[in-house]
């Protein structure tokens, strides 16, 4: 049966001052059908995260030559930085999502203009809805937050597991039914909210704890909140605290021209797909920490 370990920890903070946009990373291990053992990254993170995420590998007897598979839930800057770390690896994503990266609207502040040519650094599989990446691991689609934003569903020990990415970013948003950051589509992303809970017994979130809905529409995390500041003190003199029960929703201005666009620009967005130079640059095990 696959198994789920949390590489990076996936916080829902944010500030006054900008996004700081940890999400969380997974390490899913299973065999194919062939039977041979396979270590699948679910995201990535952003650079700042890069450390954090070679002592997590570590930690789990890895290193990222290890790492066979990398999926994106989505291709936003805070899940894709980090692709570039595994050089063996074939990142597997949903069409759309690659096609919009080479092309996104320009008030999408979460998809940088270079977001297509990094996803080209390393072979691509491209997969839809329902598809098998091992076995007990599925795709699901969950467009709305992202044109191509997906799951990925693990046959687990506590039951269907869903990592979700931005699909459902907090696990309020299981009770809200409503996605607080939209790129694409905001009821599509409503309904995709609804299917992760329709086939999941248990949810990880894209920034926040693993959690399962109680009996009375309550959230129960399974794991402990553990975090430390620094640079600050608690008495330091400007520091505040708001409450962050819940976020406004925000819709990205634009979204209604993009499917259009979209589909008259797509034969283009093929082109410069197909004319991206593919450069892998291994790298040097030195960089990292020593595998445990």
């Amino acid at each position: 049966m696959p198994t789920i370990d949390i590489l990076l920890p996936g916080f829902a903070i944010d500030t006054d001052q900008g996004y700081p946009a940890f999400c969380g990373v997974f390490l899913v291990r299973g065999p194919d059908a062939a039977g041979r053992h396979r270590n699948i990254l679910v995201d990535a993170a952003h650079v700042g995260r890069r450390p954090f995420l070679w002592n997590a590998l570590a930690a789990h007897g890895l290193d990222a030559e290890d790492i066979d598979t990398v999926v994106l839930t989505h291709a936003h800057w805070d899940h894709v930085q980090n692709i570039d770390l595994f050089p063996q690896a074939t990142l597997v994503l949903h069409p759309d999502e690659r096609r919009y990266a080479h092309t996104p609207h320009a008030n999408d502040w979460a998809t940088p203009a270079w977001t297509g040519l990094l996803l080209e650094q390393l072979p691509v599989r491209e997969v839809t809805d329902g598809e098998e990446i091992i076995p007990g691991v599925d795709v699901i689609g969950l467009p709305g937050h992202s044109p191509g934003s997906i799951g990925v569903v693990v046959q687990t020990e506590r039951g269907r597991a869903t990592i979700t990415g931005d699909a459902l970013h907090f696990a309020y948003v299981a009770l809200t039914k409503r996605n607080p950051l939209v790129f694409w589509d905001a009821d599509q992303a409503a309904r995709s909210i609804e299917r992760v809970l329709t086939v999941s017994d248990v949810v990880y979130p894209g920034h926040d704890r693993p959690f399962r809905l109680t009996s009375d529409a309550g959230i129960d995390y399974l794991e402990p909140f553990a975090l430390t500041l620094t640079g600050l003190r608690p008495d330091t003199v400007g520091l505040r605290f708001a409450d962050a029960s819940s976020r406004p929703l925000w819709v990205m201005p634009g979204v209604k021209e993009q499917p259009e666009l979209y589909e008259k620009n797509a034969d283009e967005i093929q082109r410069r797909i197909n004319r991206v130079p593919k450069v892998v640059r291994p790298v040097p095990r030195e960089a990292g920490p020593a595998k445990g």
